[in-house]
């Protein structure tokens, strides 16, 4: 196996909790020796890897559970297809992670699942927080994760993914609310440049999450034995779920192309506005104009040029003829 994903040194870190109904048990700092507890059929077990760079953790851990080896070869492959796939003593579930980087755009991560008859393998490319509430809860015992099985507890991490969805579309709704307030107040510098890079990040996010509609599609109809019918009914609901969440990608492409709309008709707004403001100007300089050529002309036999009231009298009469025009404007709502 080859990891070929972005290069990352830090160590992987691999951690255990081991639950049932009255206890639970966790080692943060687990090494794959501690893995061995995945053979134990009394409890169930929950293995979270952060780091599928390292290759030969994940060998080790592949081992013990017994996967095949091209499983293990797409858990160092952060490539993948979202995907469901059935083997005879597990399930193997391909998706992917969204988090928000502190510049704004996003990043994608691959989240890879393997679910048997009482455990549950999840690998990560690094470590995050978007677990942090299913280990509490774990932890405390709320909810019915303690008194369910394995495929109970890949059903809330896999919820667990797809409404931290919910967090993300939010978060580019809010920035499409910003762009279009601001170019409504006529005070957005980005242009265009700054749309095009929500419409990235929402063609990524769509790219991310699209295929999960029908991972969980083929989840809900599979008939095998590791996912409980009780269970299926709940991945019915995360079904719905993402289909929300796709539907409200699909909205946001479209309000997207409205802001591109809105900002191109701002710019041919402000466009007119100038050549309307030149217009007027030059209207009002071209009988000016016409007045200062024509007494720049050298005639001998010109009256006015050797009457004393003559050069005031034809300022004012510029002057008043310019008034009349800004006037005429004013009562024809051009200006």
């Amino acid at each position: 196996m080859e990891y070929t994903g972005a290069p990352r040194t830090a160590p992987a870190e691999i951690s255990i909790v081991d639950y049932d109904a009255d206890t639970v048990r966790e080692s943060l700092n687990a090494t794959t020796a501690d893995c061995q507890i995945l053979v134990n059929p009394a409890t169930v077990t929950w293995v979270n890897v952060n780091g599928v760079h390292d290759a030969k953790v994940i060998e080790a851990i592949g081992t013990i559970a017994g996967l095949h080896p091209l499983v293990m070869e797409d858990i160092v492959n952060p490539n993948q297809r979202p995907k469901f796939e059935a083997y005879d003593t597990y399930a193997f579930i391909e998706l992917y992670m969204v988090h928000q980087r502190q510049n704004g755009s996003f990043e994608i991560e691959q989240v890879s699942m393997v679910v048997g008859p009482r455990y549950v393998l999840s690998f990560q490319e690094f470590a995050n927080d978007v677990f942090a509430p299913v280990i509490e809860r774990i932890r405390t015992g709320k909810g019915n994760i303690r008194k369910q099985g394995s495929d109970y507890l890949a059903y809330v991490l896999i919820d667990t993914v797809v409404d931290h969805y919910f967090h993300i579309v939010e978060r580019v709704t809010d920035r499409m609310d910003e762009i279009e307030s601001a170019l409504l107040a006529d005070t957005h510098d980005g242009g265009l440049v700054t749309i095009n890079n929500v419409k990235r990040d929402v063609l990524h996010l769509r790219r991310a999450i699209w295929p999960l509609r029908e991972v969980l599609a083929v989840m809900e109809r599979d008939e095998d034995k590791l996912f409980d019918k009780k269970t299926r009914i709940y991945l019915r609901d995360v079904h719905d779920h993402i289909i929300q969440v796709i539907e409200i990608l699909e909205t946001q492409r479209d309000f997207l192309a409205s802001l591109t709309d809105l900002y191109l008709s701002r710019q041919n707004q402000r466009m007119n506005e100038i050549m309307k403001f030149l217009t007027i100007v030059g209207t009002i300089f071209i009988p000016l104009t016409f007045i200062v050529g024509l007494y720049g002309m050298n005639f001998d036999f010109m009256p006015e040029l050797r009457w004393k009231f003559g050069y005031p009298l034809v300022l004012a009469g510029m002057l008043g003829l310019s008034v009349a025009l800004v006037v005429y404007f004013k009562n024809k709502k051009w200006l």
